[in-house]
């Protein structure tokens, strides 16, 4: 069975640069990649707040899945990428905003550097349409 693959953008220009989408849907599987805790202008959202940054990988996230069609329910998979693992518990916080009801598994982990030193998080996230019939 052959799916039509569907790239979406937020507009950023080193999507086309880099060669790069910030979602990307194939049949029912969408999956969002590394996502900053920027505005519209590529400014950091939220400087030393993990809470707040959070929420703005979050609220970009939420915009791509509607766009590829999908909702925060179809949400499988979550991975929070942190500067400092015992910044856990407010990512956590912020992610429960967008995640309770779905309840998709989730990785926790912990890099030493992102491209921007401003970032304390970036948020990856895979989501399914629809309903299994097995």
């Amino acid at each position: 069975m052959a799916y039509d693959r569907r790239l979406v953008s937020n507009g950023n220009p080193m999507e086309e640069i880099v060669g790069f989408s910030r979602a990307v849907r194939v049949g029912p599987f969408i999956a969002v990649g590394g996502t900053a805790p920027v505005d519209a202008e590529g400014r950091t959202v939220g400087v030393g707040d993990v809470f707040a940054q959070t929420t703005r990988c979050f609220e970009i996230i939420e915009a791509a899945l509607k766009e590829a069609g999908a909702g925060l329910s179809d949400i499988v998979r979550t991975r929070v990428i942190l500067m400092d693992i015992d910044s856990w518990k407010p990512a956590i916080e912020a992610r429960k905003a967008y995640c309770r009801d779905a309840r998709p598994v989730d990785t926790i982990m912990a890099i030493t550097r992102f491209v921007n030193p401003e970032w304390l998080v970036e948020i990856e996230v895979d989501a399914v349409i629809g309903g299994w019939d097995g």
